[in-house]
């Protein structure tokens, strides 16, 4: 038998084939992305080119290439700035600028045309085609609010919440920049009766800063010694500014200056929303007070009865409500106006990507505007898009029912992931070219993408295929069969679910009057339904694993997991109770996929080809002479990121034994 591979080749989880998005120089392979008619995406770069977490994407002004902001991965200090030339052959079209940055994030061309930066801390221009670009640093803000802080209360914080420092220039060379907050929701110990006390003063996070630069409206570069340029809190209340938009015109009277709001962390999945925020100067936005339009935080009861922010949800002249709600949990983490030739259908239409993970997020979203900027907002109902969930569209609602919002189109509209064709898409940063084309960086997926004009009618959709409900019964009963699985699962339950990490994603389907044993069954089979959480078999292929124990590039979780082991006895232990309840799930001999060849092909029943599977890959072995299929294997990985999609999981999946050897 054949080890040449038919499949396609695939990049950061994309399968490559001939097709091409672009043209001439800047034509690159077109991605499976369900796209609106007239568009399609190139993948420029991706994990191959080492890009390890990019956040954010500029292009040099005059010249045909880029720099990204590489953050490197949470807990990191060795972000990069990189060079870009997409005219360059694949794997040479990135080049190291900058080495040992800590978290860049914000990215922009200042009022002198030069390029800008930042660190958790700091804004800095330089010139990244300098024979020593290191040597041009120019640092023009030192001291802001980054990783490590103090609290007022004198707390020392070594990883706050929202240490990115996006920022944006108006046209008189301003510059406003995100100060994200401390934490989630400022939530202390009951009773809380004082206002969150690092959201408030002349140095307030939760807050977006404004500094004002000399006459002539350039920054100086800060010597040895200098203080800081002088800062204003422009407006508070906001929990986290990654998205950041200002109309040409700004600060022009009546012109608008958007934030994209990421809304507290609640269980629910469809609460709160996240928001469009008209800034204003002197407002407070509402967090941690308020969130959707005007829901009052149960927790800060007592401080919304008196004082400065009695009644600020709803009877407060300071308080200024979302202009509009957009999906929940949908992370917008970049915003922009478009002005560009390429698409003269968006032209002055705001655009907005949402990062987020559940079937809210993962999409570039496409506002009308009116003539001062600002999206229009029509009567309720308004219904958004849900992927791959049995109710398909949603009305925009909160605890008084449904309301008004700004509708939107969807440039990108299916970005969930689909088995042997993408990864769930995770846009951050975002930019328009010089020559329209709309350019995206992926952080999960470790990609540049350029968007560009498609000729003909699009492809179909692709389908929804996460595991299927018939497949997460039979792996709970697997569990409820076998007494040392379900041990561990209660270990799990009680020692880090719902201590740790219920506040952080939905409820995990837990509920007030469950048993212990319902507790255990709703827990397992959320984790279960999550996209790429736990491969049965195979723990160390997991986001369960690789999350938990803070491996990669992606945030550790739970929120402070670093500082567990050291503070929780027995904590390690349960980090391995989680791996055995992944590997001993299924019944059956854990194998491995022998080394050799890349690939290895594997089929269903009838001999038809469901994928292939990359050397050294883990594998439940049920039955190690198939009885239906004489010198294979029958193997159990279900929903697996290897598969073509031509096979489901019920017809089971075959391999030739001599493919398989013994986990040592």
């Amino acid at each position: 038998m054949s080890v040449a591979s038919s499949e396609p080749l695939r990049r950061s989880g994309y399968a490559i084939d001939a097709d091409g998005c672009g043209s001439g120089d800047l034509s690159f392979p077109r991605l499976q992305i369900d796209m609106k008619a007239g568009f399609c995406a190139g993948l420029v770069a991706s994990e191959e080119d080492h890009l390890k977490f990019p956040r954010s994407i500029v292009q040099l002004p005059g010249r045909e290439l880029f720099v990204v902001a590489d953050m490197g991965g949470w807990g990191h200090a060795d972000g990069r700035l990189l060079l870009l030339d997409p005219r360059a052959p694949q794997g040479g079209r990135l080049k190291e600028v900058l080495t040992g940055v800590e978290y860049p994030f914000g990215l922009a061309i200042g009022p002198d045309r030069k390029l800008y930066a930042s660190t958790a801390e700091t804004v800095f221009r330089f010139d990244p085609l300098a024979t020593d670009p290191r040597a041009t640093v120019e640092t023009i803000i030192r001291h802001m609010p980054g990783r490590r802080i103090t609290l007022p209360d004198g707390t020392r914080l070594d990883e706050s919440a929202h240490p990115f420092k996006p920022f944006v220039f108006d046209r008189n060379g301003r510059l406003l920049v995100n100060i994200g907050s401390h934490s989630d929701d400022c939530i202390t110990p009951p009773p809380i009766t004082k206002p969150c006390a690092a959201a408030e003063g002349a140095s307030a996070m939760a807050a977006i800063w404004l500094f004002t630069p000399p006459a002539g409206g350039v920054f100086p570069a800060l010597k040895p010694g200098d203080t800081d340029p002088p800062h204003t809190v422009y407006a508070r209340g906001l929990r986290n500014s990654m998205a950041l938009a200002l109309h040409p015109k700004f600060p022009e009277a009546g012109y608008a200056f958007l934030q994209g709001e990421n809304g507290r962390d609640l269980p629910d999945i469809f609460k709160p929303n996240e928001e469009i925020n008209a800034i204003l100067q002197g407002r407070h936005y509402g967090w941690p007070y308020c969130y959707d339009l005007s829901t009052p935080s149960p927790e800060f009861r007592t401080v919304l009865q008196s004082g400065v922010y009695k009644s600020l949800c709803s009877g407060s002249a300071l308080y200024k409500p979302p202009l509009s709600l957009m999906p929940p949990h949908g992370a917008p983490l970049a915003m922009l106006y478009y002005h560009g030739d390429k698409f003269p259908e968006l032209e002055g239409k705001l655009l907005v990507g949402l990062h987020g993970y559940r079937p809210t997020g993962s999409r570039l979203l496409v506002y009308d505007v009116d003539d001062h900027g600002f999206p229009k907002p029509s009567p309720a109902p308004v219904r958004y898009h849900v992927s791959c969930a049995a109710e398909p569209t949603r009305s925009f609602q909160t605890d008084a029912g449904e309301v008004a919002a700004a509708p939107f189109d969807e440039l990108i509209a299916g970005w969930h992931r689909v088995n042997g064709a993408r990864p769930q898409g995770s846009p951050v940063g975002m930019t328009v070219a010089e020559d329209g084309a709309i350019w995206l960086v992926e952080d999960k997926n470790q990609t540049v993408i350029r968007i560009d004009r498609a000729a003909g009618d699009p492809p179909p959709p692709l389908p929804c295929d996460t595991r299927s409900q018939a497949m997460i019964d039979q792996l709970a009963a697997f569990v409820a069969a076998e007494a040392q699985s379900s041990a561990r699962l209660t270990v799990l339950r009680k020692g880090l679910v719902e201590p740790h990490c219920v506040g952080c994603h939905s409820d995990f389907g837990l509920k007030s009057g469950q048993s212990d044993a319902e507790k255990d069954k709703a827990v397992l089979r959320f984790m279960l339904a999550q996209d790429g959480w736990a491969y049965p078999g195979d723990p160390f292929s997991g986001k369960l694993r690789t999350r938990l124990r803070g491996i990669g590039a992606e945030r550790s979780m739970p929120p402070g997991n670093e500082n567990l082991a050291k503070t929780e006895p027995g904590y390690a232990r349960l980090l391995d109770t989680a791996d055995l309840l992944v590997a001993k799930m299924v019944p059956g001999t854990r194998m491995r996929i022998k080394p050799g060849p890349p690939q290895r092909k594997f089929f269903g029943k009838t001999n038809k080809e469901c994928g292939e599977i990359p050397a050294a890959k883990v594998v439940v072995v049920t039955q190690r002479s198939a009885v239906d299929k004489p010198g294979f294997s029958r193997f159990f990985r279900p929903a697996d990121p290897f598969l073509n999609g031509e096979c489901s999981d019920g017809d089971g999946y075959y391999i030739r034994q001599e493919f398989l050897v013994p986990v040592q």
